[in-house]
């Protein structure tokens, strides 16, 4: 297990450009399936999440050839179905949450698919059933293999219809979507997530000869059509890099600037630093941070306290929850964060507070946090990453805190930021991996 050992108090400088988008890059890849031609994604982040989806791709039997460092072609002509019912795909699939993704284009295009129970973050509970019941609306048969821990899939006459989705699952709405592609007729989806990743899978999907209608919106038309071709295909930034940038901007007392940030798809989360008290400005795509030597939090019109709260998009996503709360810190006044999705996200507060922060957990779902201002430094310590995001928000921590501190389980933190030590220290961050 690798560990971060980082020196804090340092200030950073310059510009750093955000990875392509992991959870795009996660569905797009899984979109490659559909189609026997040959799909070119460019801007792939080098991430273990991905990274890993890739290997099993290629293990399934698609040709996968690496262009340069971000880009890569997948042509899915020689599919062994037989993979599918390995021990070696049981165990790699499970333990990534992403593979689920695979389940409909399989399916879609060969009739039959297998998907163990997914692994990932321990963030609480994360159901699949909006993706097995809009799948069995299209005419797929489902049966749980309990032994083994199996979902199976038969879907031998896959036929458009209407559905209402339970939530508004961007997982589920991209393995629906990618099954509706080659169903027979029209499906049509309400309540369908609509992020931007949603969106770029969508145009994609256009480009491989889907007919899809209402994208960008929650009510999407799907016209099935007989086969899928290749095409080309380019991943956004990460809004959360980004966001992630901003706050260790504020955190660190930082200038720091954010380039090619494809502003017109970050939504709120602009705003929801801002609402934070941290400046910054647009120049051009790029995204200027200036140094501050301490933030305000604002509150509401009648004084009441500040709420941020995750919201199905053009909402706050829920990914970025962690790392405002841990900027919130270091603000002068107070905010309630509210994880409305997962339950067990924000348990990594307990870490905070060894360091010195205000925050009181009210349940599982909502902290208060009350911002000392600038005079508030956080205290070392010595941590473990439980998740992802958690573990970028504790990075965040370490870095403007008081001495050296240890953040353990870092394999959690490489799962979603691209060389984060790397880029990070050529802004003048000192972080050693050990």
């Amino acid at each position: 297990m690798a560990s971060f050992k980082i020196e804090g108090g340092r200030q950073l400088c310059g510009e750093i450009t955000p990875q392509g988008a992991k959870n795009e890059a996660l569905e797009v890849i899984c979109a490659t399936l559909l189609t026997s031609e040959t799909v070119t994604i460019g801007n792939i982040p080098d991430i273990a999440d991905v990274n890993n989806l890739i290997s099993l791709v290629s293990r399934i039997g698609v040709d996968v050839r690496r262009i340069d460092q971000h880009t890569y072609s997948f042509t899915a002509k020689q599919v062994n179905l037989d993979y599918l019912e390995t021990e070696e795909y049981y165990k790699t699939s499970a333990s990534l949450r992403g593979s689920i993704m695979l389940l409909g284009p399989i399916a879609a295009r060969f009739g039959y698919a297998i998907a163990p129970k997914p692994g990932g973050d321990k963030i609480g509970r994360r159901r699949l059933d909006t993706h097995f019941e809009g799948m069995q609306k299209l005419g797929a048969e489902f049966e749980f293999d309990a032994e083994k821990g199996l979902f199976r899939i038969h879907a031998d006459h896959l036929k458009g219809c209407y559905m209402l989705l339970d939530e508004a699952s961007v997982t589920g709405t991209a393995n629906i979507l990618m099954t509706a592609v080659l169903a027979e007729g029209e499906t049509t989806i309400y309540n369908a997530a609509c992020e931007p990743y949603i969106q770029q899978l969508c145009q994609m999907l256009c480009r491989m000869g889907a007919k899809i209608d209402g994208i960008g919106s929650n009510l999407l038309h799907i016209h099935g059509v007989g086969e899928m071709h290749g095409c080309t295909h380019t991943i956004l930034p990460d809004m959360i890099e980004v966001g992630s940038f901003i706050g260790m901007a504020a955190m660190t007392g930082s200038e720091l600037t954010v380039k090619n940030c494809a502003i017109g798809q970050l939504g709120i989360i602009p705003d929801s630093f801002r609402k934070l008290g941290i400046q910054m400005e647009y120049r051009g795509d790029d995204i200027f941070i200036p140094k501050q030597n301490g933030y305000t939090i604002e509150s509401y019109i009648d004084g009441s306290i500040m709420t941020l709260a995750d919201a199905p998009w053009p909402g706050l996503t829920p990914d970025l929850l962690s790392v405002l709360l841990v900027v919130a810190t270091k603000a002068k006044g107070s905010v309630l964060i509210h994880q409305k999705m997962f339950e067990s996200r924000l348990f990594f507060v307990d870490k905070l507070i060894d360091m010195g922060a205000q925050i009181i957990l009210c349940d599982p779902h909502r902290a208060t946090i009350i911002g000392l201002g600038e005079q508030f430094r956080l205290r070392a310590a010595t941590m473990s990453s439980p998740d992802i995001r958690a573990g970028i928000a504790l990075l965040i921590a370490a870095m403007s805190a008081d001495g050296v501190s240890i953040i353990h389980n870092i394999e959690q933190i490489d799962r979603g930021y691209e060389s984060i030590e790397d880029r990070l220290n050529s802004l003048g961050a000192n972080i050693t991996r050990l």
